[in-house]
């Protein structure tokens, strides 16, 4: 363990990680979702489309008023609803400016850009491919190690199969809980989002314990 960095170094560069990805794209960083979102590139750029017509306030109103009139008529019968006095009513422009100002920022409610979410799952690759070479261990590797094989099995059938059913299972766990260890355990538990806090103590809890029956069980 003598060649990894310390346990602080870590937090720390997680942490600086963390603190750009949310200033750099004013979102919170997790990669599951991210996986998701380029899995289904298709539908999240036809969403990502329907978004952008109605990204303007100002034109959706216009294009209100427009289907409006155009299915009620514009026709100049009295209305029914009483009408407040002109000098007691409020301007339109005021009213939606205190409007805009009680709601949360349009920006902020919509998904990161699919090309952000795909260059963060690239800069991941990249990232520990150019560690990897950088610090003379890289090789390609087929299954989880010698100390896989040692504590579980060194059969490939069995290997791939158990492989294969772990990231089934870790899927099926990410959807469950709303999110991966990324998600919760660096941008929740960092927000202090109660959710997180019990995800993040689950997903560390289970490691423990898996750890324990692996090493001093088994």
């Amino acid at each position: 363990m003598s060649t990894y960095w310390p346990w602080w170094a870590g937090a720390i560069g997680l942490a600086l990680v963390t603190i750009n990805h949310t200033l750099i794209t004013d979102r919170s960083l997790g990669v599951s979702a991210a996986w998701d979102r380029v899995l289904h590139w298709r539908r999240e750029r036809e969403l990502e489309r329907m978004d952008e017509e109605f990204a303007d306030d100002q034109a959706l109103v216009e294009a209100l008023a427009a289907a409006t009139a155009e299915h009620f008529g514009t026709g100049t019968g009295a209305s029914t609803v009483p009408q407040e006095p002109y000098e007691k009513s409020q301007p339109l422009e005021a009213n939606a400016e205190s409007a805009a100002s009680e709601r949360p920022a349009a920006t902020s409610l919509r998904p990161a850009p699919l090309v952000t979410q795909a260059a963060l799952l690239i800069s991941i690759f990249l990232g520990g491919f150019i560690a990897a070479v950088a610090s003379g261990r890289f090789h390609l590797r087929y299954d989880m190690g010698p100390g896989f094989r040692h504590l579980v099995t060194a059969d490939s059938t069995p290997m791939v199969a158990m492989l294969f059913v772990g990231g089934v299972l870790v899927g099926f766990g990410t959807r469950l809980a709303g999110g991966c260890s990324s998600g919760h355990g660096l941008s929740g538990c960092g927000r202090l989002r109660p959710v997180s806090l019990v995800a993040t103590a689950v997903f560390f809890g289970t490691a423990v314990a898996v750890s324990f029956l692996l090493w001093k069980v088994i």
